[in-house]
């Protein structure tokens, strides 16, 4: 029984999206909820699963073309055993070689044009002795030249050197390609497009998600006011306290205590003591939030996505790290559904993992407070009776939309996360 392979619902008002990369080739057998194609919207890659046990049939939409929400794009043949597809029997010939790592790609077949007074010249490729065309062997190219084929747009045939297609024969026809073209009158050449690439750079379109976060960090840089403010604080405490609670805590509750639920507690101290940082501007209101949802920066397979902790206010250090664990696990397998995105009214992006030393955060709109984490490092510090002391330190930045925030209040909520920090005593910590 064929079953088909949609494109799901992405979220609200999104109605396209891309192919990403096929996990699977025609013929694969899949297991029920095996990942088999990876479908990339503006605003984050989802692997699409195989909804029973079978074998991949047909794949109809190649990487990187476009698709509309509920688009067929595949094929499933559900409870049948792994064997060569009909697209790739038909590929198929005598004298064709392959190497693990190329798939067919279907020729175009030549169509020749000849004149009632021609003369058969010599046989060319493609085209027989008489004009007539013969089939032609189908050529190959290893799955990362097939996506590069599939967002150029060119056809195959037309720029391979041989029986395989290299990435050098699609990167010397698109530059072919681009290279501006002399007039039909032999006057100047037209113009060249914008920015083309060079000998030693490669065009790749940009995906639908880097397009979708290059417009919103600039639409962000010129409809919000931007203001950031730092401060730095002393890691001594949380450190100590992870060394000497940390087994019983990862015993008790499965989870390791990271430092990423100590500064949502913290922040939460902060938003409840300043609520215009939770706020946001619509129109000529700003609206309070009573509510707590925070988002929390994470590297996906496809680039940095913002899930939402909801409700983190109702949730103990354990089920905050349980969340952020589930929601960077999700994002790294490109598992992430359009409502672990949406929302949030706060964000927090930790930099430091990278090994950032200090930034400015950019908002996330609409929110109007984001909190940038930076790297511990050890630092000279002055301590009490005016000892230098050497310290865990790290850099904070709040960044704020200065339309809504006052100066006062981000330096204060600012404050009130480094308070809660030094000294974790403030906030409640469950064993």
């Amino acid at each position: 029984m064929a079953i088909e392979l949609r494109v799901p619902a992405l979220g609200e008002s999104i109605t396209q999206a891309t192919v990403g990369a096929w996990l699977k080739k025609e013929g694969d057998a899949v297991a029920a909820d095996e990942p088999v194609v990876e479908v990339e919207s503006e605003k984050a890659t989802v692997a699409l699963p195989a909804p029973v046990a079978g074998v991949l049939r047909r794949i109809l939409k190649g990487s990187g073309e476009n698709v509309a929400v509920g688009e067929l794009i595949g094929e499933l043949e559900a409870g049948a055993s792994a064997a060569p597809s009909p697209t790739a029997m038909a590929n198929a010939t005598p004298t064709s070689t392959s190497t693990p790592t190329s798939t067919a790609i279907p020729t175009a077949t030549a169509t020749p044009t000849a004149s009632p007074t021609s003369t058969p010249g010599p046989a060319q490729p493609g085209i027989s002795a008489n004009g007539s065309s013969i089939p032609r062997a189908p050529l190959r190219a290893p799955p990362s030249v097939r996506r590069l084929i599939a967002e150029t747009g060119l056809d195959p045939s037309a720029v391979a050197r041989g029986p395989v297609v290299r990435r050098t024969d699609v990167e010397g026809a698109v530059q072919a390609r681009e290279a501006p073209q002399p007039s039909p009158g032999g006057g100047a050449p037209a113009a060249p497009p914008p920015a083309p690439a060079g000998p030693r750079e490669r065009a790749v379109p940009m995906s639908p998600l880097r397009r979708t976060v290059a417009r919103r960090l600039l639409e962000a840089q010129s409809s919000a006011a931007i203001l950031t403010t730092f401060n730095e604080v002393d890691m001594s405490r949380v450190l100590a306290l992870r060394e000497k609670h940390g087994a019983a805590f990862a015993e008790k509750h499965g989870v390791k205590l990271g430092f990423m639920s100590f500064f949502v507690k913290a922040v939460l101290e902060g938003l409840r003591a300043w609520p215009t940082v939770n706020a946001e501007i619509r129109g000529d209101s700003i609206v309070y939030r009573d509510h707590y949802d925070i988002g929390v920066a994470v590297g996906g397979g496809k680039g940095l996505v913002v899930p939402v902790v909801r409700d983190a206010d109702g949730l103990s250090f354990a089920e905050v790290e349980k969340r952020i664990g589930e929601l960077g696990k999700k994002a790294r397998e490109n598992r992430i559904a359009m409502t672990d995105l949406e929302g949030g009214t706060f964000t927090i992006s930790n930099g430091g993992v990278y090994g950032s030393l200090l930034s400015t955060p950019i908002l996330n709109p609409p929110q109007s407070g984001i909190l940038g984490l930076h790297k511990i490092e050890k630092r000279a510090v002055v301590g009490p009776g005016d000892t230098v002391v050497v310290r865990p330190m790290m850099y904070l930045a709040l960044s704020y939309d200065h339309r809504l925030v006052d100066g006062r209040e981000a330096v204060s909520f600012l404050v009130r996360v480094k308070e809660c920090i030094e000294e974790p005593e403030r906030i409640l910590f469950e064993l």
